[in-house]
């Protein structure tokens, strides 16, 4: 619900095991169904400036076996701890070589071409992009087509990334490989699988 700003060590999921069920299965939505908003990590207490919704997918997905990438805003100090403690996740040092990579805005997003696409033989093994962003809206914006899309369904993203659109166009012709994004604002979360289409305006 908020993001903390002093030096505690805040704890996780008040209840681990019932809560990360509940995120897991509104991510798994959310990617099934593209560009529909969701809310998740209510009451969930992180590390500013993380974002509640944020915090409760890292929560629910890193573990030891998938290094996160931070980007220069959270990878100091108070993030960095937390996420270490409450999941053993490695951080990694180059975005290159993670599983998840987090950013705290589109301006420190890297490229998608530049981050794990996985392989022909293991497509799974590509990276996720958490991105925080202001705002998301749905019925303005982003339209979005394919699978899990009935006909469109329109998403607005504030700030709008400059290019993102194109970088997505070559994503999505990538597949089986490529990436998939997860947008959060706050609580709000909403995704953008590899297999969706964008179309700006």
């Amino acid at each position: 619900m908020f993001a903390a700003t002093d030096d505690r060590m805040l704890p996780g999921f008040a209840d681990p095991v019932h809560h990360s069920q509940q995120v897991f299965a509104a991510v798994m939505q959310a990617m099934a169904r593209p560009g529909r908003i969701h809310d998740i990590g209510k009451d969930l207490e992180v590390p500013g400036p993380l974002h509640p919704a944020t915090g409760a997918i890292l929560l629910t997905l890193a573990d030891f076996d998938t290094p996160v990438w931070l980007d220069d805003d959270l990878a100091d100090g108070a993030v960095r701890q937390w996420l270490q403690l409450h999941t053993g996740a490695q951080i990694a040092d180059h975005h290159e070589n993670a599983a998840f990579v987090v950013a705290a805005g589109f301006g420190s997003m890297p490229d998608l071409a530049t981050l794990a696409l996985g392989t022909p033989e293991y497509p799974d093994r590509s990276a996720t992009a958490i991105v925080q962003v202001d705002n998301l809206e749905a019925g303005a914006g982003w339209t979005l087509t394919g699978p899990g899309i009935e006909r469109a369904h329109r998403l607005a993203c504030s700030p709008v990334p400059a290019g993102f659109a194109a970088a997505w166009a070559v994503n999505h012709d990538r597949f089986p490989l490529g990436i998939d994004v997860i947008l959060c604002a706050q609580q709000a979360v909403a995704c953008l699988p590899r297999t969706v289409e964008i179309r700006e305006g």
